[in-house]
């Protein structure tokens, strides 16, 4: 027999095999058939695999769009990953927004409240954006890609299995559906011949198929661990960004009114919202619907001092006529108060300068 033939004869079985699989697929939709079902134990965890193959998913597919929420991006990626090539790397939001602040506040001026601010803000953009690129890869490497390997690998190899377990069955049936149709007795013995090996077949493909389910467990406790890791990696990206955001709040501290209010609107004094540790207007005010908040007690403090006191400026400040003094950021002043002058200003000195000075751009120092 020649290698032809041989083929021949291959492709002619496979086409019965296949024809009396159909046949028996059929008759059992239609009720006609009998079926060998599985044992409970062997359901329980084809069902655990299903599930767990369904939900892995769901997740992955999930962590992705939370990680990267561009679907073009993900696309992209995801093409690159298939030919095996590295993306290019883009600036993510926060580091376009923190460049766009940088540049506006090199603009407007690095010396004035609003300019230093931005170029504050957006170094601190910048930072997070750092940190996003950090959490991304940490969390592709920990906890995406054993997700991806067990829907890709394991998950795989599991349907294929249950797949020659599910034929291997109809293969069972159908030599049992002869067996009853047999009458001769030479039929009979073939047909028993038949359904023993069978039987046989569909058993080691049974036990296969358990022992690769049996997998699962640890496929949980696998993930567990990844798990662990994903929420690690979103602790300290949550944690740099809090304390990027605290550094910035301290560096900051208040803002001029003056930048709050609208184009028809001006501030006589400047006003801002404070924190605790920065001396803020003695009054509630309002403008364009936005409430400035009181500043706090220590203010009084500096009233009611009978002598002087020590203050940084926080920003520049242009005197607005002879008897207000200019103010550099960061430089230290003595300060006090006077009977009469307004509640939003001391008395500053520096040296032989003298004259009036906002005191909402001033710290109170101990």
């Amino acid at each position: 027999m020649n290698i032809m033939d041989f083929n021949v004869k291959k492709l002619a079985a496979d086409a019965g095999t296949f024809l009396s699989r159909a046949v028996q697929f059929t008759e059992e939709k239609l009720g006609q058939a009998e079926k060998t079902e599985l044992d409970a134990h062997l359901e329980n965890l084809l069902s655990k695999a299903e599930c767990t193959k369904i939900w892995t998913e769901k997740i992955m597919k999930q962590t992705e769009v939370l990680l990267q929420p561009n679907p073009n991006a993900r696309i992209e990626e995801f093409v690159y990953e298939k030919l095996d090539r590295k993306a290019p790397s883009r600036s993510n939001n926060p580091e376009l927004l923190g460049q766009y602040m940088i540049d506006a506040g090199t603009e407007f001026g690095p010396g004035t409240a609003y300019g230093n601010a931005l170029i504050k803000c957006g170094e601190t953009q910048k930072r997070i954006g750092t940190a996003d690129r950090e959490l991304i890869q940490t969390s592709a490497l920990n906890f995406l890609t054993p997700l991806r390997n067990f829907i890709e690998g394991d998950y795989k190899t599991i349907a294929k299995e249950r797949k020659l377990l599910q034929n291997k069955r109809l293969d069972l049936d159908a030599a049992k559906t002869r067996l009853k149709k047999a009458k001769a007795a030479e039929a009979r013995n073939s047909s028993e011949q038949e359904l023993r090996i069978t039987q046989s077949e569909f058993d080691r493909q049974a036990e296969i198929t358990r022992l690769l389910l049996e997998g699962i467990s640890s496929t949980h406790a696998h993930h567990l661990r990844c798990l662990n890791d994903f929420v690690e990696a979103q602790m300290t990206y949550y944690a740099q960004c809090y304390q990027y955001m605290l550094d910035l709040q301290k560096q900051l501290g208040s803002f001029p009114s003056s930048y709050l209010c609208n184009n028809n609107q001006t501030a006589a004094t400047p006003t801002p919202s404070v924190l605790p540790n920065v001396i803020g207007s003695s009054a509630m005010a309002s403008t364009s619907g936005l409430v400035i908040t009181p500043p706090p007690a220590n203010l009084n403090d500096v009233k009611e001092y009978n002598g002087s006191r020590k203050a940084r400026v926080l920003y520049d400040y242009d005197a607005a006529n002879s008897t207000e003094l200019s103010l550099l950021a960061d430089e230290v002043i003595t300060v006090f108060s006077v009977i009469g002058m307004d509640s939003d200003w001391l008395m500053g000195e520096r040296g032989n300068q003298k004259g009036k000075v906002p005191i909402t751009y001033l710290e109170l120092l101990n």
